[in-house]
């Protein structure tokens, strides 16, 4: 018994020296702790620390034997971590190094890489009062950059100055691959050519500092990497040396700085009246050094779990730096933060993932997954709910700050760039903080309302170490299906994989439901086409009707008119007959002119005329017999002669009418 114990602790002591080789981390305590955390799981425990990059999967590399000592020197390099001590390499020969083998780097030949595409740069642009975001593949140039700066900013790239390169002032041509840029980065715009408004000379405001975003560049000098990071000028000192805790893996109490001006004295200050450079300023952090550093793992603290501030010399002080031990391995609890991640009782869901989505980006950076802001049935219509080419898988992340995992999987897997990409593309992204009691209430009645009581019941069978939670949720025809529930002790390559397998499965239901929405689209086409051509014909029939309805009624109303002027003309024809004077006789005394009128038909109008009479008295008469002087003259035959051109009130004598006359009518032009 006694020998096996010897050779349990023997075992431990080898994982423990190839974790400090593979990981860097020099603090013993802290070494133990995260092993511990992972039950002496070697490859969990440097999967929870070291990000996994460029798609390897360091678990089937085990396949192709031990790293020589130089391959494990050139990955600590590469991740940033001191290389691993040369008494390491003694212990190749036993089961505990033989096992670390499986996650140390092996030779790029024997790697499996997944195919990735073109890397993006984000950047985020300060000038003056303004902020631009831009993202650009790496294989893009300087000049790039400055040209679209000079489209939103108005500025002529001639008179604009890109500073906060880490490798200094590059020029425009510069293909921003060979300058090994990370992920996310800061720069700032220069314009000593063009004089500041107004409103940019108040900066010695201390509001308008408090609202200013500060550039942080933060050297690392263990790592030899830097970090630059956008702090408002709100935020405390005390707060940038916690987030840089979670960056590099120091905690606050160990952490050693230059670059500080002075006047920042106490780490309550705001960065905006601590004195620091605006827009940007330079810092150093290294690890203090410290006896406990030196000292050799004993027996006893071969088994110690996570301590408490009263255990142990090395924590006893660690209450002064306001830190808890959690926080020094990166593991901070919600206690440690000044504001939660979601109010507690927020009437709105709106505004409480707006204000979720604000402190993650607070607590782990700009490069996270797009959380949708609204309600959970908003979400679930986004996703669910549209045209089936169009629909996504909805991911649930429920938040707990009182579980150790969080900080772990919210910095290495949420932000993780391979799992922000896919989940942007293929996924809506909705989260919960269910750290407080009234909160997780309030996720279960929804959950109840749109998955039902099995899926409440599984999130309550989950304790708060096993979160947080990341619900892979399908919709389908009648109801709402739950994939999988990743817990937070997953690795990224099992979170990347769970996710793939829901896209197999969503991806063979899209590709029915596309189908069916193709014939029903189908079918809808033809019945409108159908109910068109039917409209048409209605239309064409009812303006067909219309123009036969309208032609009569012209007609009717042309025959009014017709029948209207003929009753005129009739009863014109009567007045004028009625006013005639009498015709003389042939013996009468006076002079009688007697004429004979040919109509147009050729018939012959005769009547005696007194000699006195005037001509307007003829053409009454001819009128009284339907031929109105309006449309008709009256003419000699020899001479001809236009009697109607003549004065009406000349008598037949002077007309040279006597005693007897023929004329003829004929019709106007």
């Amino acid at each position: 018994m006694a020998s096996e114990g010897g050779e349990s602790n023997m075992d431990r002591e080898m994982i423990l020296a190839d974790f400090q080789a593979c990981t860097g981390i020099d603090n013993i305590a802290e070494a133990i702790t995260l092993l511990e955390l992972n039950n002496w799981d070697l490859v969990a425990a440097i999967n929870g620390v070291i990000p996994q990059e460029n798609g390897i999967l360091q678990r089937e590399a085990s396949a192709f034997g031990p790293p020589s000592q130089s391959e494990a020197a050139d990955a600590a390099a590469a991740e940033g971590a001191a290389p691993p001590p040369a008494s390491s390499s003694s212990s190749s020969s036993s089961p505990a190094s033989s096992s670390a083998s499986a996650f140390c780097p092996v030779n790029p030949s024997s790697r499996h890489i997944v195919e990735r595409q073109p890397r993006m740069l984000n950047f985020r642009v300060e000038y003056r009062q303004r902020t631009i975001e831009l993202v650009l593949e790496e294989g893009s140039t300087v000049g790039e950059i400055k040209t679209i700066l000079e489209a939103d900013l108005g500025i002529p790239v001639s008179k604009m100055q890109l500073k906060g390169w880490k490798s200094g002032d590059v020029s425009d041509s510069t293909v921003m691959r060979s300058l090994h840029l990370p992920k996310n980065n800061s720069l700032y715009v220069l314009t000593p050519e063009i004089a500041p408004t107004a409103s940019t000379s108040k900066n010695s405001d201390l509001q308008d500092s408090l609202n200013q975003n500060f550039l942080l560049v933060i050297s690392h000098r263990e790592a030899q990497r830097d970090y630059s990071l956008n702090f408002p000028g709100s935020r405390t000192i005390q707060e940038v040396k916690r987030n840089i805790s979670d960056l590099t893996n120091i905690p606050v109490r160990h952490q050693q700085w230059d670059g500080w001006p002075a006047s920042a004295s106490d780490d309550s200050m705001t960065l905006a009246v601590s004195g620091i450079s605006y827009p940007c300023h330079h810092l150093g952090v290294c690890r203090r050094s410290s006896p406990a550093n030196s000292q050799e793992p004993t027996e006893e603290c071969a088994d110690v779990h996570m301590v408490s501030d009263s255990e142990g010399d090395d924590f006893e002080d660690a209450s002064e730096f306001g830190v808890d031990d959690s926080e020094m391995f990166g593991m901070g609890s919600s206690t440690c933060r000044k504001s939660p991640m979601m109010p507690e009782n927020s009437e709105n869901e709106a505004d409480a993932l707006l204000h979720f989505t604000a402190e993650f980006s607070s607590r782990y950076g700009e490069t996270h997954p797009m959380f949708f802001i609204g309600s959970l049935e908003a979400a679930s219509q986004e996703a669910f709910y549209g045209k089936a080419r169009d629909r996504k898988l909805l991911a649930i992340y429920l938040h707990n700050d009182d579980s150790v995992l969080s900080n772990v999987f919210c910095s290495q897997m949420m932000c993780a760039d391979s799992i922000v990409a896919y989940l942007s593309q293929n996924f809506i992204t909705w989260a919960w903080d269910v750290t407080k009691e009234a909160n997780k209430a309030r996720l279960l009645t929804m959950c109840t309302r749109h998955f039902g009581s099995v899926v409440t019941q599984t999130i309550r069978t989950y304790k708060t170490d096993q979160f947080p939670l990341l619900l892979i949720v399908m919709g389908k025809r009648t109801s709402n299906e739950v994939l999988h529930v990743i817990q937070g002790n997953s690795t990224v390559d099992e979170l990347m994989m769970r996710l793939m397998g829901a896209m197999e499965i969503f991806t063979a239901q899209q590709q029915e439901d596309i189908k069916d929405e193709d014939e029903r689209e189908a079918r809808e086409t033809v019945k409108r086409e159908q109910d068109e051509a039917y409209r048409v014909s209605l239309e064409a029939d009812r303006k067909k009707r219309e123009a036969q309805e309208k032609e009569e009624a012209e007609q009717v109303r042309l025959e009014r008119m017709r029948k209207e002027q003929e009753d005129e003309k009739e009863a014109i024809r009567l007045s004028l007959e009625q006013t005639l004077p009498a015709e003389p006789d042939e013996d009468s005394a006076e002079q009688i002119s007697k004429l004979r009128v040919r109509t147009p038909s050729g018939q012959f109008l005769e009547r005696r005329f007194l000699g006195s009479c005037h001509l307007q008295v003829l053409f009454d008469f001819v009128a009284s017999k339907g031929f109105p002087f309006e449309e008709f003259k009256l003419l000699t035959t020899f001479p001809r002669r236009n009697i109607t051109q003549l004065d009406p009130g000349s008598t037949l004598l002077e007309a040279k009418l006597f005693p007897q006359e023929t004329l003829f009518l004929e019709a106007k032009e």
